[in-house]
């Protein structure tokens, strides 16, 4: 008589247990598409623009490399900026490092 209640019970919860299954998850769904919305999606418009500010470069812009120099891009290759740091210094840099446009209030 016991083992045709266990038989039982067992043939119900293999039918919930699949259910359960899909159902647990859930929040590892829930907690993909937060962090898709919050983390990957603003990193992926950042890139896109500094690559459109990267290609827009000319020279006489005014930039700041990753590294804090502050410079005039004097000359523009195909993946070299040459920057006028001070009267008589330029120094060539990848243009992958340069970070932002600095606006003409800047000094």
């Amino acid at each position: 008589m016991m083992a045709s209640v266990a038989w039982a019970q067992g043939a119900q919860g293999g039918g919930a247990g699949a259910g359960a299954s899909l159902l647990s998850l859930v929040p590892f769904v829930l907690i993909f598409i937060v962090f898709y919305f919050l983390l990957i999606l603003p990193q992926q418009k950042r890139q896109k623009k500094l690559k459109a500010m990267l290609e827009a470069l000319k020279k006489g812009d005014k930039v700041v490399t990753s590294g804090g120099i502050w410079g005039t891009v004097t000359n523009l290759g195909k993946e070299t900026v040459t920057l006028q740091i001070s009267d008589n210094t330029k120094i060539k840099v990848q243009r992958e490092s340069i970070s932002r446009l600095r606006a003409d209030e800047e000094e």
